[in-house]
């Protein structure tokens, strides 16, 4: 086959519209062969021989789109001192846009012999591995352009591109459990209707079936077991793997778009699928071992493990870097993603063994024009030796606020002592992040993810229920802080029922009127439920996938879930993109500030209320009129009163409403115990009885406001003894 020199950049392989031009990084390989595929896995083998800057290359005209090719690398193979090629193996190439075909559970695919692990197995791994395809990069995208939210106006939706749609009715069965499935119509309109303004998938980077679950009869459902950091993964594809995927991906993202909601994809750098050093020689083992992870010091068989999966990826690489921003980069600018989450993002932080927030990684994505501009959302932790960062990391970033999790579900719980932790988090926990600079958007407020309970069975279940995992129920978190409301699972009890019903109401309204950014698992609006078990990675069944098949419950959830976040839209208040003022002379044409924290009779809390380990109930007065920042626009931002009644108490508690300078007249807008009230008005200094475990919010609205400060300066100018409701009653009189 004719073969010209071509270029060391890009890396990968890259298809000119007439040919390829093949490129990968290698410091240690002292031969590199480019390994051409037909239909039936028959081997064309062409030797690269240009080599710049470690990088061997080639192009090949004539090579289009939907070509199968792979790669052997021939070097030294020298575990003890960090060095794994094996041109046995048929490798990926990491720059890989596609990737066709899955890992067999194969003794080919590993270079060690399974009997003596000291021995070298040279049995070829072509027919049992994934191999790389070649991509078209033209796509017709139309006028597409990110919906570009910003962070205090968004509302994330976790989703698992499979699990959304595979039970939906209206998706038809062949489009079921793709891309084209989760872009279908009717799931786009359910979103929409929520209120959501982004969609955080699951990982959708090609990711491999481990072998150790496909012998016990399950499969890497959630995929945080990357191999391809390019390629979207084929089996999310509907209608071929020979690079089609890239394609139907991009339609997703596009008619996402075009319904105004942005794509953020989850993904997994931290880590690849080639696990520890009896894992399988895939791509990266066998092309630059010690250049792509983290060996032991002195012990370079082995990986430096901050993951809990193997292994990690050498941070201090400049070439592990290139790879990442590559793959970024390539993901903004050509698939359109509006941004990521990244999975264990403490890793990517730590240059030498410490968490170092600094680091190269960092530095890397500020200076950088493309991903700077993106949302950019950390998981502060990973399973290492100073691994838990929440509050730690740089200005650009957002984190998944696990300390916002945790009080939420312990103060619903009935936890004593929490009201004034929960203080911190629902004002946008400046404990955590104004000291860096930062504001209360950088905190990603959930109460429930892809791992862990979903909130129905956060509010169903004590105790975990991972035995169809067939790890003895060793796996997935024991401590959940869950309560399952007296009785444990499933229940006909209607007491039982309609407070479990409540409590995620309650889960719901917190989350939607908590300054930050809210963040919704996929289903929880429905009540979704994974029958008690709180980590289903291996669980690709009805177990795990979304239910579209309501009970009246759950018909009155979501209308729940799509006027709470609805309100949160309409209300500028609950969006702020500072942190409340920590005064109260903001307002300008009130005493009051823009928060004011009030005892369930009326007064302000003292430091003794906030320390009172009995108290579970709360009066949260927000101050329309007195927010401190203008809009987009400049101008001064306007909105209605909010009266939020809290109470986590099991008993009904008896709240008396504030003097009439907070408001004379409430308007019940929301009751999460008695929807049936909603509606009604309550006069200041009148007593409102909440119901247990509850949440009311009364509103005033800003044209009322003004009514009634007008009636309390003509009360003001003409005795000052008199009232402005009095002074109400003598001007109704008058007309």
């Amino acid at each position: 086959m004719e073969t010209w020199p071509g270029r060391p950049y890009p890396l990968g392989a890259t298809y000119d519209g007439t040919g390829t031009n093949f490129a990968i990084f290698s410091s240690v390989a002292e031969r590199v062969e480019l390994c051409l595929l037909d239909d039936d896995k028959n081997e064309e083998r062409i030797e690269l021989t240009e080599v710049d800057a470690f990088v061997w290359h080639c192009y090949i005209p004539g090579v289009r789109p939907g070509q199968l090719y792979g790669y052997r690398v021939h070097g030294p193979y020298d575990p003890d001192n960090g060095h794994r090629c094996d041109p046995s193996k048929l490798l990926l190439d990491p720059y890989a846009k596609a990737i066709d075909g899955h890992v067999e559970n194969s003794p080919a695919v590993f270079s060690y012999s399974f009997d003596d692990p000291s021995q070298r197995n040279e049995e070829d791994s072509l027919g049992h591995t994934m191999v790389s395809v070649v991509v078209n990069p033209f796509f017709d995208w139309g006028h597409d352009r990110p919906p570009g939210h910003d962070y205090h106006n968004s509302v994330i939706y976790e989703a698992h591109v499979k699990g959304m749609s595979m039970l939906h009715p209206d998706v038809p069965e062949d489009m079921r459990g793709t891309y084209s499935g989760l872009a279908h119509p009717s799931i786009i309109e359910h979103l929409s209707d929520l209120g959501v303004t982004a969609i955080e998938l699951m990982p959708v980077h090609q990711f491999v079936n481990d072998t150790y679950l496909q012998e016990k009869g399950l499969s890497n459902y959630w995929g945080y077991n990357t191999i391809g950091f390019f390629a979207p993964q084929n089996t999310y594809a509907s209608y071929g793997t020979r690079g089609e995927q890239v394609d139907e991906f991009k339609a997703m993202v596009k008619a996402y778009h075009e319904a105004n909601i942005e794509v953020i994809l989850d993904v997994v750098y931290n880590h690849t699928a080639e696990g520890n050093h009896m894992g399988p020689t895939l791509s990266f083992r066998g092309i630059d071992n010690a250049s792509y992870y983290r060996l032991v010091p002195g012990d370079e068989a082995h990986y430096f493990d901050t993951t809990g999966t193997g292994n990690s990826l050498n941070m201090s690489s400049p070439h592990s870097l290139q790879l990442i921003m590559d793959s970024l980069r390539y993901w903004v600018t050509e698939m359109h993603v509006d941004g990521f989450r990244f999975d264990l993002a403490s890793t990517l932080a730590r240059e030498l063994h410490a968490v170092d927030r600094l680091s190269a990684f960092f530095d890397i994505i500020q200076q950088d024009p493309v991903i700077s501009q993106v949302k950019l959302i950390a998981e502060p932790w990973d399973v290492g030796e100073g691994g838990y960062n929440v509050g730690g990391f740089p200005p650009l970033w957002t984190e998944w606020n696990g300390q916002y999790r945790d009080t939420v579900r312990d103060f619903w719980r009935g936890e004593p002592a929490m009201l004034s932790e929960l203080a911190s988090r629902i004002t946008g926990s400046s404990d955590l992040y104004e000291h860096s600079g930062r504001r209360p958007v950088a905190s990603i407020n959930f109460v429930t993810a892809h791992d862990g309970f979903t909130m129905r069975d956060l509010v169903s279940y004590n105790e975990k229920r991972n035995e169809a995992n067939g790890e003895g129920g060793a796996d997935g978190e024991s401590h959940n802080r869950s309560w399952n409301c007296g009785v444990e699972g499933p229940t006909d009890d209607p007491a039982v029922k309609g407070l479990r019903l409540r409590q995620i109401k309650n889960f719901l309204t917190t989350l939607l009127l908590s300054q930050g950014v809210p963040m919704i698992s996929h289903g929880d609006e429905m009540g979704r439920t994974q029958l008690g078990n709180n980590n289903t990675y291996c669980q690709d069944n009805e177990l795990a996938w979304v239910s579209w098949d309501w009970t009246t419950e759950q018909e009155e959830l979501l209308e729940f879930a799509q006027k709470i976040v609805n309100f949160r839209h309409s209300h500028p208040l609950l969006r702020k993109r500072r942190f409340f003022a920590g005064d109260s002379t903001h307002g300008g044409e009130s005493e009051l500030g823009e928060i004011e924290w009030l005892v369930p009779s009326g007064e302000r809390m003292t430091d003794e209320d906030w320390n009172t380990s009995y108290a579970k109930s709360v009066m949260i007065y927000l101050n329309g009129a007195a927010i401190s920042e203008p809009n987009h626009r400049g101008e001064k931002v306007i909105d209605s009163d909010l009266l939020v009644l809290i109470s986590a108490d099991s008993s009904d508690i008896d709240f008396t409403l504030p003097n009439e300078a907070y408001g004379m007249t409430w308007h019940e807008v929301l009751n999460t115990a008695s929807p049936e009230s909603e509606g009604t008005e309550h006069a200041a200094g009148s007593v409102y009885t909440v119901t247990s475990r509850s949440i009311v919010i009364l509103e005033r609205p800003a044209e009322q406001r003004e009514e009634e400060l007008e009636l309390r300066n003509e009360a003001a100018s003409n005795n000052e003894a008199e009232t402005p409701s009095a002074a109400a009653e003598k001007k109704e009189t008058d007309a």
